[in-house]
């Protein structure tokens, strides 16, 4: 995993699950998806084939689990593993797995993974000072449909969302952008704790308020007004004096 993508397969027997990691996957530019499988089997014949840094690893699958797959695995790839289940933790770290996500994964969650599995490759790496380093300082984005084109965000640069009906507008430092879809389905691919709902038609970022009241946001000389019905959230996410 040196100066390169981290090359990743996603072994899940869920397609839902395979495909929430494969969208979470095509955000981080330093990342290539090279598989996905429904099994270990297929596991298997896709490591005979490829080379693989990172596997992200369900582990109650049918025939083969993957506590089972990691174990007969020698050497193994660096694996993250994805699941529903609490109680397998202690048997994945001492198989030294990198980390354990569990379902519902959120995006913030497997960024701060990916973020480890970055820091263990520069930690093993030998970096002469003419040579090249995985680099930590990527950042995450999100595609909207602009008139005929998928447009890139990225998160850091959103002040705040507004729903105009079955359109957004995203407010960044630089610009606005009017996208054609509705500001719920937006909801879903932001990190929970990056972006807060204070509006039936507003989300902002929270990196980026300046100040704050019980009706009222300023994010960088905007002002965002927040609903009766989440002042509450709002009061517990940012807190009033």
């Amino acid at each position: 995993m040196k100066n390169q993508k981290i090359r990743c397969l996603v072994v899940d027997d869920e397609p839902l699950a395979r495909d929430v990691i494969e969208n979470f996957i095509s955000r981080i530019d330093n990342l290539d998806l090279i598989a996905k499988c429904s099994s270990a089997h297929e596991a298997f014949n896709v490591l005979h084939k490829e080379q693989i840094d990172l596997i992200f690893l369900d582990i109650q699958m049918p025939e083969i689990t993957g506590i089972e797959f990691l174990k007969d695995l020698s050497p193994a790839p660096t694996v993250i593993f994805t699941t529903a289940y609490k109680d397998h933790a202690i048997d994945a770290y001492n198989l030294d797995a990198i980390d354990y996500l569990l379902k519902p994964i959120e995006f913030s969650r497997f960024l701060k993974s990916v973020n480890k599995v970055y820091r263990q490759s520069k930690s093993n790496t030998e970096t002469p000072s003419n040579t090249a380093v995985i680099t930590t300082d990527f950042r995450p984005y999100i595609y909207l449909k602009v008139l005929k084109k998928m447009q890139k965000v990225y998160l850091d640069d959103i002040l705040y969302i507004e729903s105009l009906k079955s359109y957004i507008k995203v407010k960044t430092v630089m610009k606005e952008i009017v996208a054609h879809r509705p500001i719920s389905s937006i909801i879903t691919e932001l990190p929970t704790s990056k972006f807060l709902r204070v509006h039936r038609s507003f989300l902002i970022s929270i990196d980026h308020i300046d100040a704050f009241s019980p009706t009222e946001i300023e994010l960088k000389g905007n002002k965002v007004p927040v609903g009766r019905k989440y002042k509450e959230t709002v009061k517990e996410i940012l807190g009033y004096f």
